[in-house]
């Protein structure tokens, strides 16, 4: 089997990023990061605390630090958090150093899957639907000119989604190879 790049995982909040990366990573014998769970564990406390103390423009710099020092690994899976992409230095970083993929879900899935998480401190609002509706207006042409790839979660059990970034990756990077 050809070797294969860094995977790192963007999209927004709900698509799976993390249940995906974890089991990707076990697949291909990886390491797996959670650049949120590694600012968690980096600063000693969670991501709404780091909102309400630093603001979010706090969190997006130790979010940079973050991804800087992990993409700097090899043979990881990295899942990102929802607006890892909103700097240019982190979308630049995450092209660079691996695979960029972009896990997809309509907004009214994404719903769904945050309804009750209270650990997002951007859905903390009287309506969470409005601000993911607005927050994927903004995003979505960040997540698409990043990422090398784009693959739907919708209505796909982990495991196949997990079967088609295999197979895309697979030939992405196969195709990589006929250009060098």
């Amino acid at each position: 089997m050809q070797e294969l790049p860094n995977i790192f995982l963007i999209g927004p909040m709900g698509t799976g990023k993390s249940t995906i990366g974890r089991l990707l990573a076990a697949e291909l014998h990886r390491v797996f990061y959670d650049s949120d769970h590694e600012i968690e564990r980096r600063c000693g406390c969670n991501i709404p605390w780091i909102f309400d103390v630093e603001g979010e423009s706090g969190f997006r710099d130790r979010e940079t630090q973050v991804i800087d020092r992990l993409t700097r690994r090899q043979d990881i899976v990295m899942a990102t958090g929802g607006g890892a992409i909103l700097r240019e230095s982190n979308r630049q970083m995450l092209r660079e150093r691996g695979v960029v993929i972009y896990l997809r879900a309509s907004v009214e899935q994404l719903v769904r899957r945050t309804a009750r998480d209270r650990n997002r401190p951007l859905l903390q609002c009287a309506d969470p639907a409005a601000k993911l509706r607005a927050l994927m207006h903004e995003r979505e042409p960040m997540y698409r000119s990043t990422a090398d790839l784009v693959i739907s979660t919708d209505r796909r059990s982990p495991r196949h989604v997990i079967a088609a970034i295999r197979r895309e990756v697979l030939q992405y990077v196969g195709s990589l190879n006929q250009e060098t």
